[in-house]
């Protein structure tokens, strides 16, 4: 439970947009989205060009794959200004290092808006 708790609290960090606006933490951290294949640099001027957006996470799940080296999978709403929001199925790779953790593979994919049963749109805390 320890695990999960930590990388949750690192994924939520990386939707942070102080986290996403800062070099050192990104380079402690990294990772990438969008279709395309990133290389570690891409992925952080990327990030530090993006515009602030809320993010939340739902359905948080953590893997053990070998020891020092974790799967985790989870949904994100992502809300810009006043725009629609888009909902994504996440998952992602992290490798213990030393002390820490980094992520080490990242991949978004859309999905349809989760709906309650009676046809709602369902929301979840913030990151």
């Amino acid at each position: 439970m320890q695990l999960l708790a930590q990388l949750l609290a690192l994924e939520s960090e990386l939707h942070d947009p102080a986290a996403r606006a800062d070099r050192r933490r990104l380079v402690q951290l990294l990772f990438g989205a969008s279709g395309r294949v990133w290389n570690r640099a891409q992925i952080i001027e990327a990030l530090l060009e993006e515009a602030p957006a809320q993010r939340s996470v739902s359905d948080f799940r953590v893997q053990l794959l070998a020891t020092g080296v974790a799967l985790v999978t989870y949904r994100c709403r992502t809300l810009i200004d006043r725009q629609a929001p888009q909902d994504s199925l996440r998952s992602s790779c992290w490798r213990q290092d030393g002390d820490a953790w980094r992520m080490v593979f990242h991949q978004g994919t859309r999905a349809a808006p989760r709906v309650d049963g009676r046809g709602h749109s369902q929301r979840r805390g913030l990151c």
